[in-house]
């Protein structure tokens, strides 16, 4: 049986059609983009299986999901030399919570996201017209589901860089991210609010789940665990814990496996496999030359390094001495570009937090230590105990963050965890002897929207 990897020359021909009708010039911004649809030719769900397979081209479906605002999340630092040579203006800017981003450069996260979803777009444009009869039913939702999922992914990850966090008093008038639903370049771009944009991410999610299998074939495609996976993370990110509570249980009655961190070899370079046991779902970020750790670029948050224990094997599974300072090693899932995707480790610890802040503090702790018992020296772990319920939420804070770390959520977490101030963090750092902050719910925690996107489409920015 051929695999995504194998694909026919058919196929793969299609495939070139279809990119090369996209990328037809570095001039157009994406929004504005006009597909030539006479130059598209699949006409069959295996077809348009075969464009959702599709990941040769950089900017396809499971890459470069938007990740400068990791550059500023806090997790890393880099020493003035280093910041000087980074690839990117955007970059140095996003570093230093610049209000200035882009500074001329091509938005990439913005850029490469909307290329994605206008290759959604006409998948679910194109399969609407191909018949669906009994035997081709489950390819058929299979092909809808996906895009779907892919749509509701990338709308969810823009709108962490380039909307506000949701707020449930303000989100039906705060400004939220274009919502492209169709190929066609005639309908004008209007930004839509936060809530419009989280509803349509909710509404493509729930659809997926009832056109998905409970697995995908390969870990690079959704199934329903994925879906609920998904559905708990932009809950999370709305504070809606009662429902983010909801998925994350779904998600891990399909799919609850650990790996046990005892089993890897600390002093491995690539310690953790791509595809292991613990990936729902394969994504990974757009790749900044911040997160280069072996010159090292990037330098390890001396607070966060020394916050795991000795014994945690985290510590030397996650990091590596370079020249005397911690870097990372390879990303979770064993590759140099950082893991952005969906694994059972995350959904453990919504599901730990969503019952902390549901006051039950003995099923936060349990799930809490389910997991990291997976992650200490054998013999050495004693269980996590609280004192409260917001004393073990602040546990499974400091543990999400520990755990998670340069996976593309801390932005994500500071901005709806800012909401309080019992958890809100003023991010700091200094850089050629000067000294730069970033205080809880500033505007710069809102991308500037693209300016050539402004000046083309008349979209209002974002205020700065």
């Amino acid at each position: 049986m051929k695999t995504r990897y194998n694909l026919s020359k058919r196929i793969s021909a299609i495939l070139l059609l279809l990119i090369a009708m996209l990328v037809f010039s570095c001039k157009k911004e994406w929004l504005d983009a006009k597909p030539n649809l006479a130059l598209v030719v699949p006409s069959t769900v295996k077809d348009y299986q075969a464009i959702l397979d599709n990941n040769t081209g950089t900017t396809l479906f499971n890459n470069n999901q938007p990740a400068l605002s990791e550059v500023g999340a806090g997790d890393l630092y880099l020493l003035y030399p280093t910041w000087q040579a980074l690839d990117n203006t955007q970059e140095r800017n996003a570093y230093l919570w610049n209000p200035d981003i882009y500074a001329g450069e091509t938005a990439y996260d913005w850029n490469d996201t909307y290329n994605r979803i206008l290759n959604e777009n006409i998948v679910l444009d194109g399969i609407a017209k191909v018949p669906s009869d009994q035997t081709s039913i489950a390819d058929w939702n299979n092909v809808k589901g996906t895009a779907l999922f892919y749509r509701a992914y990338d709308f969810w990850s823009l709108a962490q860089e380039f909307a506000k966090a949701y707020d449930p008093n303000t989100a039906s008038s705060d400004l939220g991210i274009p919502i492209r639903t169709n190929p066609d370049i005639n309908v004008k771009s209007v930004r839509a609010t936060v809530q419009q944009t989280y509803d349509l991410i909710v509404n493509d999610l729930l659809l997926a789940k009832t056109l998905l299998p409970d697995a995908a074939l390969f870990p690079t495609r959704p199934g329903k665990a994925a879906v609920y996976g998904m559905l708990s993370r932009a809950y999370m990110s709305m504070s809606s814990y009662d429902k983010a509570f909801l998925y994350a249980d779904s998600c891990l009655q399909l799919s609850s496996q650990l790996l046990n961190y005892n089993s890897l070899s600390t002093t491995s370079s690539k310690p953790i496999a791509r595809f292991n046991k613990e990936v729902i779902y394969h994504h990974t970020l757009e790749y900044y030359s911040a997160f280069t750790n072996g010159s090292p670029n990037l330098i390890v948050d001396s607070v966060l390094y020394n916050s795991y224990s000795a014994n945690d094997l985290r510590k030397r599974i996650f990091f590596k001495d370079v020249s005397g300072f911690k870097t990372r090693k390879a990303s979770y899932g064993g590759a140099s570009i950082p893991f952005g995707g969906i694994a059972t480790d995350e959904i453990y610890l919504i599901r730990a937090e969503c019952y902390a802040r549901k006051n039950d503090m003995a099923s936060a702790m349990k799930d809490l230590n389910t997991l990291l018992f997976t992650r200490w020296l054998t013999g050495t772990f004693v269980p996590y105990t609280a004192a409260n319920s917001t004393d073990a939420l602040l546990q499974i804070l400091a543990e999400r963050r520990k755990e998670l770390v340069y996976r593309g959520l801390r932005w994500s977490d500071l901005k709806r965890l800012n909401k309080d101030t019992q958890t809100a963090v003023t991010l700091t750092r200094t850089l050629n002897s000067k000294s730069y902050s970033l205080a809880p719910n500033s505007n710069l925690y809102v991308f500037p929207i693209p300016p050539a996107e402004v000046q083309l489409s008349g979209l209002p920015q974002n205020p700065r």
